[in-house]
């Protein structure tokens, strides 16, 4: 009898394979003698369309909602059949006995797995293979460790419940408003209270008022002491006259204080910190950095699990610093890894937490030795982050001298601050600071004021949320929300905010796709469509403790406590609720963007739309669906600044212009690119004359052929 394992993705299935010695490749499948494995592609099975519910549901009806089947019907994703009738007929063979699932060990991996056990109507036992990097080591541990898949029930009814719910809640409310008011627009649970906090920032940049402020400097003996003031000053001349008062007098130290302090690094990598970080140092995108630590996870095995919202590790991972480390001995912080590698760790240390790690421990590398040049160069960056951050945790603290020096100037107090390091600690990973010395000022002697400096300051307002803020934002919504209640401020800590760390970046990506928000110079601001949607939508839809209440509900679920049937009843009742609200609104939506372009296909009018490499034109009608590209940018470089340049239109015709005025159209870029090409080796003939062992005609071997050693 055989174990059939149901891996999420072909690339997981192959290394598990490799791990377990499943060698013999079918069509759909590897096999060996005790062992079956195949493979999901993301997902087989999903929830049917409402016209697969009824053939009346086809046409969008405002009439006919809400739409809410008596029972959730399931279907299979006819692009991927094939893949789900061969793990059908696997499951069904007399020879297994056991299931095995094998997908991302989290709530949307058991949905993966389970729906499609459902489909297929499996009766046979399931165990669960529960790991958080898919290293040989770690799936040969995993196995030797199988959970009974009874156990994972909970998780897979939260599942089930917020992929419905999201259904009813979704689909209606979009049904609703765009049919309402003839034009795409679209609600959600969490997009919508997402463009409440773009637009609550926006507003708050927009009502911001600056005013002026002044402090005062005295320089002594070279140093530079500010006036201790308990309030801001904001009355130049007040200062200016203060100045005249003390021009003459000396400087008494009063008081020169030193405290010894240790500094910590930052916390180990949760997803979202990785996403906010590499958008601050490289300016990559939320999807991007997601995918590219999906491409070091699956693909190279150099990062463990990347859908992680912890930054701690458990305490039996102590055991496996070594391997990491020794690992890391491939990389530019050979020097500092070193010491490391045969340091005994403690699982008391600051970094382990086992109460602050769910289903997955922070990001951090694997054991296996990375090869740099393999790596884009968005994979090296990535893992070097992580690396980094890894590292520094693993050093001691940086410490240093915190120095206080207090003066009087005529009853007037003035201090001067510094650090002084005593032990880099984890930041000679990465600064390299010059040592200095304060200068030594000893209490109750008195200095000269070398000169006195008013300095004029100006408040400034909140920066507009760029791609990384705006996921920590999604993930503390509390701090931007007026919420009353601060039990729903400790709801909304506690889940996690509104969306999970594996959605966060597919929302934003979408809200930048239908129009809802728009960056500029990296800046994200709400668009008019954006602006519109919010006054549109039901209250409830736009603020973030609806997602809170639902994720605590959904957590209940996952631990055993809460039924996700009468979870189900109150999402029904609430989606007839804000469809009722939708149908008896009185308020009128506006195409701002209106051009006068006919659509191609029914004759309306186009609307213009920005996305994030150019803008398009998009029918008005939600149910034509035709789209014409205006512009986008583009990868071509300008022959001239080497800059990105813009495509217009399309065809032979098509042209590319950069921002320092070139031009070219399509034809004439093909044209430059094939005479670029000519007169040089090709790469491929340029390795099939490397792999020679013997070179014809070379005058070097001719002149040492004869010469004997």
């Amino acid at each position: 009898m055989k174990s059939l394992i149901l891996a999420e993705k072909p690339s997981v299935a192959r290394d598990i394979a490799n791990a377990m010695h499943i060698n013999q490749q079918r069509n759909g499948y590897f096999e060996n003698n005790q062992y079956i494995v195949t493979w999901a592609l993301g997902h087989l099975v999903t929830n049917a369309t409402p016209e697969q519910y009824d053939k009346k549901f086809k046409e969008w009806n405002l009439a006919e909602l809400p739409i809410i089947p008596n029972h959730m019907k399931t279907v299979v994703i006819p692009k991927t059949r094939k893949q789900f009738q061969t793990v059908k007929s696997l499951m069904l063979k007399d020879n297994v006995n056991e299931i095995v699932i094998a997908t991302d060990a989290g709530r949307e991996g058991e949905l993966v797995a389970r729906l499609i056990l459902d489909k297929v109507h499996n009766k046979k036992p399931i165990k669960r293979l529960w790991i958080s990097s898919i290293t040989a080591k770690a799936i040969q541990k995993g196995f030797k460790h199988l959970k009974d898949g009874r156990a994972y029930l909970p998780l897979y009814r939260a599942a089930l419940a917020r992929s419905e719910a999201d259904w009813i809640v979704g689909i209606n409310a979009t049904r609703a408003l765009t049919t309402k008011y003839d034009a795409q627009l679209s609600l959600g649970r969490v997009q919508t209270p997402t463009i409440q906090l773009v637009q609550m920032r926006q507003d708050e940049i927009k009502n911001f008022r600056p005013t002026d402020y002044y402090t005062l400097e005295a320089k002594i003996a070279g140093q530079t002491f500010k006036l201790k003031s308990q309030h801001r000053i904001k009355n130049q001349q007040q200062l200016e006259q203060l100045v005249q008062r003390l021009k003459g007098h000396q400087a008494e130290i009063t008081d020169v204080h030193s405290k010894h302090k240790k500094q910590y690094p930052a916390k180990l990598y949760s997803l979202t910190d990785l996403q906010q970080d590499a958008y601050q140092r490289y300016h990559m995108g939320a999807k991007e950095t997601l995918n590219t630590l999906q491409s070091l996870y699956e693909r190279h095995k150099l990062a463990t699990y990347p859908r992680t919202d912890s930054n701690y590790l458990t305490d039996d991972m102590t055991d496996t610093f070594k391997e990491r480390l020794q690992a890391l001995l491939a990389t530019e912080y050979k020097d500092q890894v070193r010491p490391l590698v045969n340091k005994k760790f403690s699982p008391k240390m600051h970094i382990i937490n086992n109460q602050k790690v769910s289903d997955h421990h922070a990001v951090i590398p694997t054991e296996i030795r990375p090869d740099m040049n393999a790596l884009s160069q968005r994979e090296q960056k990535i893992y070097m982050m992580i690396a980094e951050r890894f590292i520094e945790n693993l050093l001691p603290p940086y410490e240093y001298d915190a120095v206080s020096v207090t003066c009087n100037i005529d009853r007037e107090t003035f201090e001067f601050q510094d650090k002084v390091t005593t032990q880099p600690g984890f930041k000679a990973l990465s600064a390299h600071e010059a040592a200095h010395q304060t200068p030594k000022f000893d209490k109750g002697k008195q200095y000269s004021v070398q000169h006195f400096n008013i300095q004029a300051h100006e408040t400034t307002p909140p920066s507009y949320f760029n791609e990384g803020s705006l996921l920590k934002a999604m993930e503390n919504p509390q701090k931007f929300f007026d919420l009353k209640d601060h039990k729903h401020s400790q709801t909304l800590k506690q889940t996690g905010g509104i969306g999970t760390v594996a959605t966060r970046a597919d929302i934003i990506d979408k809200l930048f796709n239908m129009n809802a928000i728009e960056a500029r110079s990296g800046q994200i601001r709400v668009t008019s469509k954006g602006r519109q949607i919010l006054d549109l939508a039901p209250k409830e839809l736009t603020s973030p403790l609806l997602t809170a209440e639902w994720e605590e509900k959904l957590t209940q679920i996952e631990k055993g406590k809460y039924d996700s049937r009468a979870f189900m009843k109150e999402m029904k009742t609430f989606t007839k609720d804000i469809v009722n609200e939708i149908k008896e609104s009185e308020q009128k939506y506006k195409h701002d963007n209106l051009t006068s372009t006919e659509c191609p296909t029914c004759g309306k009018f186009m609307i213009k739309v920005k996305t994030k490499n150019g803008q398009m034109l998009v029918c008005q009608d939600p149910s034509c669906k035709t789209k014409k590209n205006v512009q986008r940018k583009t990868n071509a470089r300008c022959p001239n600044c080497h800059k990105k340049m813009t495509l217009f239109g399309k065809g032979k015709q098509a042209t590319y212009r950069c921002v320092c005025g070139h031009s070219e159209t399509q034809e004439q870029m093909d044209k430059r690119h094939k005479n670029k090409g000519k007169n040089k080796v090709s790469k491929r003939e340029m390795k099939k004359y490397m792999g020679k062992e013997e070179l014809d005609n070379n005058p070097f071997q001719d002149a040492l052929k004869n010469l004997k050693l």
